[in-house]
């Protein structure tokens, strides 16, 4: 098992940036892929960024490319969004995922709780 506990979320303008973090726990972190996910009301849950195990790769969706930056520190089991020049149509729950694969589309075995994020115009 894996226990993932999102933080950082929070209120914020246009504009604006946030840093949200995910820290890990019960199984070797660098063994897994991390990414984040959101989900905003009424609609499905989205990939939105994911990380190697070494933190070496970094993969995005097109709409947050360039604005967001994920990142790890395998020393604290700590997987980190840092979003920038947010929309309003960021705005959704946001959630950490870990996924033990090596490669090919992620697919998450395990979910944080989610941490919301809201975007004000």
């Amino acid at each position: 098992q894996v226990q993932l506990v999102e933080s950082g979320g929070g209120l914020v303008q246009a504009g604006g940036s946030l840093r949200l973090s995910c820290a890990a726990s019960g199984r070797t972190f660098s063994n897994y892929r991390m990414g984040w996910f959101r989900q905003a009301p009424g609609k499905e849950r989205e990939f939105v960024a994911a990380i190697s195990y070494s933190g070496g790769s970094a993969y995005y969706a097109d709409s947050v490319k360039g604005r967001f930056t994920i990142s790890r520190d395998n020393a604290k089991n700590t997987v980190y969004l840092q979003m920038n020049s947010l929309k309003p149509e960021d705005t959704a729950v946001y959630y950490c995922a870990a996924d033990p694969r090596g490669g090919g589309i992620f697919i998450p075995d395990y979910w944080g709780q989610g941490t919301q994020v809201t975007v004000s115009s």
